[in-house]
């Protein structure tokens, strides 16, 4: 019988680091979560889908209510579109209003071994989905999905996949440094 014994030139100890790292995720998926925010909040940069789909663009009730929200948007003599309102009628974004919360208020929390990402406004929900008038009365009128976050029965994008997978990646390669 021949018996091999190894002698310790280091690997228990990356191997131990190792293990510890995979017994704690919490790194990583704090990481994927500051990640999947930024994620989120481009899709308002950008105005598309996670997917790269355009978003529908804003209605013409929705453009004429902003601009008729200040006078300056219009000239006094004729009552015209002014400078200043056609400079912020060619800047007006779908879902970025003037407070500017559903773009920029998410949070994400670890759960279990995994993150969940959330918008913090309550309105946010009828964006992602969208919303019949017949449905919500209180609506001006029908509001089109534009999805900001991934859609569980396509997954996700392969650019947000691909990038978790690089956290993942780092974060393992370096429990073994």
């Amino acid at each position: 019988m021949i018996q091999i014994t190894p002698t310790d030139t280091g690997v228990h100890a990356e191997l131990a680091r190792l293990v510890h790292a995979l017994d704690n995720p919490r790194p990583a998926l704090k990481a994927i979560g500051e990640l999947l925010v930024e994620f989120t909040k481009t899709r308002f940069e950008v105005s598309q889908d996670p997917y790269g789909n355009p978003w529908a663009p804003n209605a013409d009730t929705t453009l004429r209510r902003m601009l008729h929200s200040n006078a300056k948007n219009f000239t006094k003599s004729k009552g015209h579109l002014s400078a200043r309102g056609q400079r912020v009628l060619s800047y007006k974004k779908p879902l970025i209003g003037e407070s500017k919360s559903l773009s920029t208020q998410f949070a994400w929390r670890l759960v279990g071994n995994g993150v969940e990402i959330r918008p913090t406004v309550i309105y946010a929900a009828i964006q992602q989905f969208g919303g019949k008038k017949a449905d919500f009365p209180h609506l001006w009128g029908d509001i089109p999905a534009r999805p900001f976050f991934p859609d569980a029965a396509r997954g996700l994008p392969p650019g947000l996949s691909q990038r978790i997978q690089q956290v993942l990646s780092d974060y393992i390669a370096g429990a073994k440094s």
